[in-house]
């Protein structure tokens, strides 16, 4: 214990730690650009499509913040995180996007086999996911009650990430 209490004295320790923290930080921030890059922000993109069920949806103004997240079946990190995106679905509008995951029937079999409830809508061509501008899975993005894209996350989301990103974009507007 001593040579820990020696370490927290050690103004040099300090600095490296700084120094370690500040790359990984500055890795981590241009990981999240390098992800982000080309996706769309400003006015959300169309996407209108049929549910699963049968239903047709478009996403546009809303009276709400929602969440639009593209995933595919064969995605580990979609397996992952699914659980996330069924609580958020609790508190606030989703839409998910299966992206290249087979027909209407395939992704309704996947969704059941895993006790998902979610509004989906099938991409089995890639088209929406396209127009997005989405190239890898899960990607998720809050859109604000006027329609823009206010946050954009690729790869794996945390159900507090997700839901202080939608609070944030409920209650700040762009024109604030």
């Amino acid at each position: 214990m001593l040579g820990l209490a020696q370490a927290l004295r050690d103004p040099q320790r300090w600095r490296k730690w700084a120094g370690e923290a500040f790359i990984l930080v500055a890795i981590v921030t241009a990981v999240t650009l390098w992800q982000n890059r080309g996706l769309p922000e400003g006015a959300a993109p169309p996407l209108v499509g049929v549910r699963t069920d049968g239903s047709i949806v478009k996403v546009g103004v809303g009276e709400t913040a929602s969440l639009v997240v593209f995933w595919a079946t064969w995605c580990p990190v979609c397996k992952a995180e699914e659980s996330n995106i069924v609580a958020i679905a609790e508190d606030w509008p989703v839409l998910s996007v299966a992206m290249q995951s087979g027909d209407t029937t395939a992704v309704s079999q996947h969704l059941r086999s895993r006790g998902i409830a979610l509004p989906t809508v099938v991409d089995d061509t890639g088209a929406i996911a396209a127009a997005w501008r989405v190239r890898s899975v899960p990607a998720h993005f809050i859109i604000d009650s006027a329609g823009n894209v206010r946050f954009r996350v690729v790869g794996y989301a945390t159900t507090w990430g997700l839901r202080a990103r939608l609070w944030w974009a409920e209650h700040f507007s762009l024109s604030q």
